[in-house]
């Protein structure tokens, strides 16, 4: 019992990331407000972004300039890969493209029908 304790504290980063997914997923899923529904989504990605940063993180490493004048040996070992962490900049972009798309989608839909409420907006759909 103690040895699975252990493995989970050390584990800690990919607890908060699976709580933080399940969150974005239930506000999706569950929620029949629109906003409720985009704040889901921005959650979701949120946990999706750090979990891919902390994947590309190493222990010790440093990150990947070589001065000049350095050795030439080098190890690649010794150095955090920067792509995971490079991607994860354009998500962050593209995260916060779509909340703004779909915050200004909310507010054209809030004009048009008076409500964010899915239900209600199907259901004044299904009567024009």
């Amino acid at each position: 019992m103690d040895r699975i304790l252990e493995v989970v504290i050390a584990k800690y980063n990919y607890w908060i990331y699976i709580v933080l997914m399940m969150i974005g997923l239930y506000g999706v899923i569950a929620k029949n407000n629109l906003v409720k529904k985009i704040v889901g989504m921005s959650i979701f990605q949120t946990a999706i972004i750090l979990f891919f940063i902390s994947m590309g993180m190493k222990k010790g490493a440093t990150i990947p300039i070589i001065i000049h004048g350095q050795e030439a040996s080098v190890m690649a070992s010794d150095y955090i890969n920067p792509l995971p962490h490079v991607l994860m900049l354009t998500a962050i972009v593209v995260a916060v493209s779509t909340l703004g798309v779909a915050l200004a989608l909310a507010v054209k839909i809030h004009k048009e029908f008076d409500t964010l409420e899915e239900d209600e907006i199907l259901e004044k759909i299904r009567k024009s």
